[in-house]
Protein backbone atom coordinates (compact mmCIF):
# COMPACT_ATOMS: atom_id res chain seq x y z
CA UNK A 1 0.00 0.00 0.00
CA UNK A 2 1.47 3.11 -1.10
CA UNK A 3 0.85 6.06 1.38
CA UNK A 4 -0.38 9.53 1.24
CA UNK A 5 1.80 11.54 3.56
CA UNK A 6 1.19 15.06 4.77
CA UNK A 7 4.56 17.07 6.22
CA UNK A 8 3.79 20.14 8.90
CA UNK A 9 6.45 22.26 9.00
CA UNK A 10 6.93 26.07 9.14
CA UNK A 11 10.06 25.78 7.87
CA UNK A 12 10.72 24.99 4.23
CA UNK A 13 14.38 23.68 4.49
CA UNK A 14 12.86 21.14 6.83
CA UNK A 15 9.76 20.08 4.76
CA UNK A 16 11.54 19.58 2.11
CA UNK A 17 14.56 17.69 4.19
CA UNK A 18 11.70 15.36 5.95
CA UNK A 19 10.34 14.99 2.52
CA UNK A 20 13.80 13.76 1.41
CA UNK A 21 14.58 11.64 4.16
CA UNK A 22 11.16 9.89 3.29
CA UNK A 23 11.99 8.73 -0.13
CA UNK A 24 15.23 7.57 1.19
CA UNK A 25 13.35 5.17 3.30
CA UNK A 26 12.54 2.65 0.66
CA UNK A 27 8.85 2.44 1.31
CA UNK A 28 6.25 2.82 -1.05
CA UNK A 29 5.07 6.47 -1.19
CA UNK A 30 1.90 7.43 -3.48
CA UNK A 31 1.93 11.42 -2.67
CA UNK A 32 3.88 14.07 -0.51
CA UNK A 33 1.75 16.94 0.80
CA UNK A 34 3.19 20.06 2.27
CA UNK A 35 1.98 22.44 4.79
CA UNK A 36 3.54 25.40 6.62
CA UNK A 37 1.25 25.49 10.03
CA UNK A 38 -1.71 23.39 11.47
CA UNK A 39 -4.07 25.39 10.47
CA UNK A 40 -3.02 25.17 6.36
CA UNK A 41 -2.35 21.38 7.65
CA UNK A 42 -6.01 20.55 8.76
CA UNK A 43 -7.20 22.36 5.20
CA UNK A 44 -4.91 20.04 3.45
CA UNK A 45 -5.91 17.04 5.56
CA UNK A 46 -9.98 18.30 4.22
CA UNK A 47 -8.88 18.49 0.44
CA UNK A 48 -6.65 15.39 0.48
CA UNK A 49 -7.22 11.62 1.31
CA UNK A 50 -3.86 11.06 4.12
CA UNK A 51 -2.25 8.09 5.36
CA UNK A 52 0.22 9.68 7.19
CA UNK A 53 0.92 12.79 9.22
CA UNK A 54 4.16 14.51 10.17
CA UNK A 55 3.65 17.53 12.22
CA UNK A 56 6.39 19.60 13.80
CA UNK A 57 5.33 21.08 17.41
CA UNK A 58 6.79 24.59 17.42
CA UNK A 59 4.89 26.81 14.63
CA UNK A 60 3.47 29.79 14.22
CA UNK A 61 -0.65 30.43 13.39
CA UNK A 62 -1.63 27.19 14.99
CA UNK A 63 1.37 24.51 16.83
CA UNK A 64 1.83 21.00 16.41
CA UNK A 65 0.19 19.93 19.74
CA UNK A 66 -3.12 22.33 18.79
CA UNK A 67 -3.46 20.64 14.88
CA UNK A 68 -2.86 16.94 16.89
CA UNK A 69 -5.78 18.27 19.36
CA UNK A 70 -7.67 18.91 16.35
CA UNK A 71 -6.79 15.94 14.17
CA UNK A 72 -7.91 13.69 17.39
CA UNK A 73 -11.10 15.49 17.79
CA UNK A 74 -12.45 14.80 14.19
CA UNK A 75 -14.13 11.36 13.56
CA UNK A 76 -12.95 11.30 9.93
CA UNK A 77 -8.98 12.04 11.07
CA UNK A 78 -9.29 10.57 15.04
CA UNK A 79 -7.24 7.28 14.03
CA UNK A 80 -4.77 8.67 11.30
CA UNK A 81 -1.62 7.66 12.31
CA UNK A 82 0.43 10.92 13.45
CA UNK A 83 4.35 11.68 13.39
CA UNK A 84 5.65 14.77 16.22
CA UNK A 85 9.20 15.89 14.60
CA UNK A 86 10.69 18.13 16.90
CA UNK A 87 14.37 19.01 18.14
CA UNK A 88 12.92 18.93 21.78
CA UNK A 89 12.47 15.61 23.88
CA UNK A 90 10.81 17.70 26.61
CA UNK A 91 9.37 14.53 28.75
CA UNK A 92 5.86 16.34 29.37
CA UNK A 93 5.30 17.33 25.83
CA UNK A 94 6.67 13.59 24.50
CA UNK A 95 3.85 12.21 27.50
CA UNK A 96 1.23 14.28 26.01
CA UNK A 97 1.88 13.55 22.39
CA UNK A 98 1.79 9.54 23.35
CA UNK A 99 -1.64 10.55 25.31
CA UNK A 100 -3.14 11.47 22.11
CA UNK A 101 -1.71 8.15 19.97
CA UNK A 102 1.06 10.02 18.15
CA UNK A 103 4.31 8.90 17.66
CA UNK A 104 7.39 10.86 18.52
CA UNK A 105 10.82 11.33 16.38
CA UNK A 106 13.33 13.32 17.38
CA UNK A 107 15.37 16.07 14.86
CA UNK A 108 17.80 15.16 12.79
CA UNK A 109 17.33 11.49 12.18
CA UNK A 110 18.24 9.07 9.94
CA UNK A 111 16.55 7.11 7.10
CA UNK A 112 16.67 3.87 9.16
CA UNK A 113 15.29 5.76 12.07
CA UNK A 114 12.11 7.44 10.39
CA UNK A 115 11.44 4.43 8.43
CA UNK A 116 11.46 2.37 11.92
CA UNK A 117 9.03 5.43 12.75
CA UNK A 118 7.02 4.71 9.97
CA UNK A 119 6.47 1.09 9.94
CA UNK A 120 5.76 1.59 13.77
CA UNK A 121 2.90 4.00 13.35
CA UNK A 122 0.86 2.87 10.15
CA UNK A 123 1.93 -0.51 10.52
CA UNK A 124 2.92 -1.36 7.19
CA UNK A 125 4.53 -4.85 6.59
CA UNK A 126 7.71 -4.00 4.51
CA UNK A 127 10.85 -5.21 2.61
CA UNK A 128 14.29 -4.42 3.52
CA UNK A 129 15.77 -2.34 0.86
CA UNK A 130 17.03 1.46 1.78
CA UNK A 131 17.87 3.46 -1.11
CA UNK A 132 21.16 5.37 -0.43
Amino acid sequence: MALNILVVDDSSVMRKMIIRTIKMCGLEIADIFEAENGKDGLEQLDQNWIDLLFIDVNMPVMDGLQMLEAVRSKPDTRDLPVLIVSTESNEKRIKIINERQAGFVHKPFTPETLRAKIIETTGMVVGENIEP
